[in-house]
């Protein structure tokens, strides 16, 4: 049966404020929240960027069986992947198991203000084929002595382990991180546009990788951005701390200025028609329930923003979710 889970956006909002979102998406009848992790936010004038393994400390002492999961965290660069282990085992217990961790390969606007080269794409899979392999036997129990091009570790044991498997879920696009994804994680969370390309790029490497090298079926988080508004000076409102996210050079730009004034250049209606704007209960079923019918996601996310976030929230919960639930 398919969960569903509303996204949590660090980027947006400050974390105090995303417990208090957590705990109504709990009430509201969610199953799960998913955690943005990021250093920098997507513009610098409407904004935010907490540390998201604290918020989800919170999160949990704050609710009793709601799961979490990154969305995603980056074990490449400013976190070594045996930390990220230890963090997601710490969470875990914190929690009473009800922790997913979703890894990605990341973006420079949360490794480049740090410090850290950001290289192409070759280089970030080859780190997170290793660090998929270190978080995985670590968080299995492992005292682990380990190797790699990238990464080593020296005897390194997580002696506060998680209470029980915690899956690892790697972000994809594509078919290359798909297919690592089935080789080495525990499933995949996956943006979807169109769900026939989804499928194609995506869930179709993935099962392919995975059936491959004698793995189970992989978990699917499928998400999906939306805009809850009744007219677009409204989406243009809500989008307001997100409108970098599309920017031309997302994934190089180390300052949110430079995105937000790079989306700022383009015309409104080109932001605005990156996203899917939805002004009714029934237009929401409607853009999420090819995630639950077409590509068969375990986890369906509400990436949504309103101008009232926390009625958007108990809507999801109260009406849409019954739609999607009873089919």
């Amino acid at each position: 049966m398919t969960k569903f889970a509303y996204f949590c956006g660090h980027e947006q909002w400050q974390p105090e404020e995303l417990v208090r979102h957590a705990v109504l998406a709990e009430e509201s009848g969610f199953d799960a929240v998913v955690v943005s992790e990021h250093f920098h936010p997507w513009v610098d004038d409407a904004s935010a960027s907490g540390f998201a393994f604290s918020t989800i400390g919170a999160m949990a002492a704050a609710t009793s069986k709601i799961e979490f999961a990154t969305g995603v965290t980056t074990p490449l660069f400013r976190y070594h992947p045996a930390v990220v282990a230890q963090a997601a085992a710490t969470l875990d217990r914190l929690s009473g198991g009800r922790f997913m961790l979703g890894v990605g390969t990341g973006e420079n606007i949360n490794e480049g203000p740090l410090g850290y080269e950001f290289p192409k794409y070759a280089e970030r899979n080859a780190r997170m084929s290793e660090s998929l392999e270190i978080m995985r036997r670590l968080l299995d129990g492992e005292k682990l002595t380990y190797e790699g091009d990238y990464y080593e570790t020296d005897r390194a044991k997580l002696y506060s382990p998680p209470l029980g498997p915690v899956p690892i879920l790697m972000a994809a696009g594509g078919p290359k991180s798909a297919t690592l994804a089935g080789q080495k994680a525990q499933g995949v969370v996956t943006s979807v546009k169109d769900p026939s390309e989804t499928i194609e790029r995506v869930i179709d490497p993935l099962r392919a990788a995975a059936s491959e090298a004698g793995k189970p079926d992989p978990m699917i988080l499928a998400t999906r951005w939306s805009l809850f508004a009744a007219n677009e000076d409204e989406a243009w409102d809500a989008l307001y701390s997100w409108r970098g996210l599309r920017a031309p050079g997302r994934l190089e730009a180390v300052d949110p200025q430079t995105l937000r004034e790079r989306a700022d250049e383009l015309p409104r209606e080109e932001v605005l028609g990156r996203y899917t704007l939805v002004n009714s209960v029934e237009e929401i079923a409607d853009a999420y329930r090819p995630l639950v019918e077409d590509i068969g996601a375990d986890v369906v996310t509400f990436q949504m923003a309103a101008l009232d976030q926390p009625a958007l929230i108990e809507r999801l919960g109260k009406e849409v979710l019954p739609l999607l639930r009873n089919g």
